[in-house]
């Protein structure tokens, strides 16, 4: 299996348009926090705190970002506005590399665990199910054979969409009665994929929040089901979040990291806002990597996350 697989221009090309609102919005402020000036100064830096905090970076994230340019500047003695743009971009890709957020292999899983499990979760919403067809569709491509656990089985529509993806992508789903015990289908997916020798099971989870014991209980339950048939599952705990929610997105990742040992993020809908600096914050605010980024309503809208393809889209080659 390759490490790597050639950025391909079309996902350059996706990835720049769905990053373009965020783009616009950014450099829109920073073009006009920095006119008139020739040096950066502190109100230059007091202006581009505003500009990062109200695109969603988040306040902890831009003093960060903030502290580090002060102390270049302070090195250097003299720092032209025209060289702020390339400071940012270098201290926003450090920042990403720091947090893990480096790039991953194409949709690749480790060959020494089968079937790989990752169990999704999230509020509804936020593209979950969604984000599990394109991630079976991914996996498929890659000559992989995938299973699906419908265990959000307090929504019809949840377990009906999930089906659908499964028809159209043409991998098999596992489903229960509405109001079964989510861990019970949790069991039977991964009894199903490794009595079929699968190489991946993704499971549905519910997306509730109302309760954040309850929560916490039920993920662990199908945790400690899902050992019993493979050891060591679930291999990872994706967490789904809808970019386009800003802060919110932030709150959801603070409650599920509280409830359960989330291991990677996907986040969503970036190319419908100018929030897509919240992938910045919520990597750098809570340690775990990004692993994927949705970028629209095709199949293959859904990247691996790169760090360097993605500071380029956002502040150009």
């Amino acid at each position: 299996m390759a490490l790597f697989d050639i950025f391909s221009k079309k996902k350059k090309d996706t990835l720049d348009k769905g990053l373009e609102k965020t783009k616009e919005n950014i450099f829109s402020k920073i073009s006009r926090a920095v006119a008139g000036k020739s040096k950066v100064d502190d109100d230059v830096l007091d202006e581009l705190e505003e500009v990062l905090v109200t695109s969603d970076v988040g306040v902890d994230t831009t003093l960060k970002i903030i502290g580090r340019i002060e102390e270049r500047v302070a090195r250097d003695k003299y720092v032209g506005t025209d060289e702020l743009t390339c400071i940012l971009r270098e201290e926003i890709a450090n920042l990403l590399m720091e947090n893990n957020s480096a790039g991953l292999e194409e949709f690749s899983i480790p060959e020494d665990k089968k079937p790989y499990t990752i169990m999704v979760v999230g509020v509804n919403g936020v593209g979950k199910t969604t984000t599990i067809g394109k991630l079976a569709h991914q996996f498929k491509e890659k000559g992989l054979s995938v299973y699906l656990g419908a265990a959000d089985t307090f929504r019809a529509a949840a377990v009906e969409q999930l089906v659908v993806w499964g028809e159209r992508v043409g991998v098999p789903v596992v489903r229960q009665k509405m109001g079964a015990d989510p861990a019970s289908v949790a069991f039977d997916t991964l009894s199903s994929a490794k009595a079929n020798n699968a190489d991946v099971a993704i499971i549905d989870t519910a997306g509730r929040l109302h309760n954040k014991i309850n929560l916490m209980n039920e993920l662990t339950k199908i945790k400690n089901v899902m050992q019993k048939i493979v050891p060591g599952a679930p291999h990872e705990v994706l967490l789904v979040l809808d970019g386009s929610t800003g802060q919110n997105a932030f709150e959801q990742a603070k409650q599920f990291t509280a409830a359960t040992e989330v291991t990677a993020l996907a986040i969503t809908k970036l190319d419908g806002t100018a929030k897509g600096g919240v992938v910045i914050g919520i990597s750098d605010q809570f340690k775990i990597p990004v692993k994927y980024i949705g970028l629209g309503e095709g199949m293959d809208d859904l990247q691996v996350f790169r760090r360097k393809e993605f500071v380029d889209s956002l502040f150009g080659e």
